[in-house]
């Protein structure tokens, strides 16, 4: 594939909602700060009947409601809009189909990278089409949002529909969580420094916590969210995604094909589970009216205006198999309507083989390190230390923590969004923070096993006010063990 960066960028949905929270900005911070080709275009696409004029207008709307006052610079958001063009299109009309393709025909001066941000079902027409125009050649890549399919079947369906047209080098699958700066600051923490990787294994870790908490509800996406649920919404690509961060090998090279490579390693050393281990591995719930943040919110079936039994929360008890993690217990937890909202990592580590304190009174809490990723990128070393003070019967310990603010470390640095990190690798074309084809069907595979064996034993979610940490029972998961959530 050719290194060359981009020139032109395609949105498909460019009028939708992810267009206008993420996208539309993401694009003007690396355009604004200098990062992208100077001859770049952006051509977006959608159904709305828009011209240049009223796509730039709605674009500059976006700006002024998304982009923090300090980041906004006249002179580069009048060349940012000079730059963005609109074509209105509808893949089931011909017509309409023949002048987009006409018009990316005509600003087609270099690479190019589309950006499907819509449902996946036209994932495959999309491509076709472009196949048949004669605009999926060398030098084009595609990118995929998330979910790619619902199961393992339609993901290869899916999968296969694309790559019948760009081949799997040309696939640029995201997880936005992959763009987050928490997230790839996990790699320099285990790989960059000497201190953690010797002990990142089970001989030292007793337990592995991987939590992705919100606050808000369905937020008008009803329809969607009842037809995925927290098992395929969040768990099938964040959560996984983020495990595979945490428990993969130490790749060769920093490069797309090496830390996929690893990644996939950790997908398909998973210890399944099934129709066997539902029951005592998995939890499923879903939220009723409650508080959060001291408002009252309605619950799931409220807000969504009928009777459901999709999942709204998810708990698991996962195994690794593999030399590195073999027993070592990893929990997975997602849910709507908790009582933070928080995405981070716990890792503690087994306790001290021997207290040498035993007979003062002192207890020595196992260490744990913290990673948090959002809504603050911070993280946390949890270690004893003496307890300030004279007693004549021994020490006494406490557990202190070593902070790392990230943003006060660097607090020079503009927090960027996640998609501007993404978008900045797909134009120059380095796969490196994208999902590969068999990952995702890995992933798949392995979810489906769950699903199924919620299917087989009639599983309904388990109740779970809002503002709460979930049903009861996803309480014993862990206690059954002799270990608790972080709360």
């Amino acid at each position: 594939m050719s290194a060359r960066p981009a020139s032109l960028l395609v949105i498909f949905g460019a009028t939708g909602d992810l267009a206008q929270r993420m996208l539309l900005p993401s694009m003007y911070g690396l355009y604004r700060d200098g990062l992208l080709p100077a001859d770049i275009r952006i051509l977006g696409t959608a159904r709305g009947a828009l011209d240049d004029a009223g796509f730039r207008a709605g674009v500059a709307e976006t700006l002024a409601k998304r982009v923090a006052v300090g980041d906004r610079d006249a002179a580069s958001i009048q060349r940012f809009l000079e730059a963005a063009h609109y074509q209105a299109a509808a893949i089931d009309d011909a017509v309409a189909a023949k002048a987009l393709t006409d018009r990316i025909c005509a600003m087609t001066r270099g690479d190019v990278v589309y950006h499907l941000s819509t449902a996946p079902r036209f994932y495959a027409p999309i491509c076709d089409l472009l196949g048949a125009a004669g605009l999926a050649g060398a030098g084009t890549r595609v990118m995929l949002e998330k979910p790619i399919g619902h199961d393992l079947g339609s993901a290869i369906a899916i999968n296969n529909g694309v790559t019948r047209v760009f081949d799997e080098a040309r696939v640029f699958r995201v997880d936005h969580y992959l763009g987050k700066e928490g997230v790839q600051n996990l790699l320099a923490l285990r790989f960059g420094n000497a201190l953690f990787e010797p002990l990142w294994n089970a001989r030292h870790i007793e337990q592995v916590q991987i939590t992705v908490a919100e606050t808000i509800g369905v937020e008008g996406r009803g329809d969607y969210y009842d037809d995925s649920g927290a098992s395929r919404d969040m768990l099938q690509n964040h959560l996984l995604q983020l495990l595979c961060l945490t428990a993969m090998e130490p790749p060769s090279h920093f490069d797309p094909g090496a830390v996929r490579d690893e990644k996939l390693k950790v997908l398909r050393s998973l210890r399944p589970i099934g129709i066997n281990e539902v029951a005592a591995h998995s939890v499923a719930g879903q939220y009723t009216n409650g508080a959060v943040d001291a408002a009252t919110v309605p619950g799931y079936r409220d807000e969504l205006g009928r009777a459901s039994s999709t999942e709204t929360y998810i708990a698991l008890r996962a195994h690794i198999d593999n030399w590195r993690w073999s027993g070592v217990p990893f929990y997975l937890r997602t849910g709507k309507r908790m009582p933070r909202r928080c995405t981070e990592i716990y890792l503690q580590f087994r306790a001290v083989p021997h207290s040498i304190f035993k007979g003062t009174g002192a207890h020595a809490d196992p260490n744990a390190l913290v990673i948090k990723l959002q809504p603050e990128e911070r993280i946390e070393l949890m270690l004893m230390h003496k307890t300030p003070g004279l007693d004549r019967s021994g020490l006494k310990l406490a557990q202190v923590t070593l902070d790392l603010d990230v943003h006060d470390a660097f607090a020079q640095s503009r927090r960027r969004l996640a998609y501007e990190r993404l978008y900045l690798d797909a134009i120059e074309g380095n796969g490196t923070l994208f999902v590969r084809r068999d990952e995702t069907e890995a992933a798949w595979q392995w979810i489906d096993g769950i699903l199924d064996g919620w299917r087989a034993h009639a599983v309904q979610p388990k109740s779970y006010p809002a503002g709460t940490w979930g049903p009861s029972s996803s309480v014993a998961l862990t206690e059954r063990h002799g270990h608790s959530w972080r709360e």
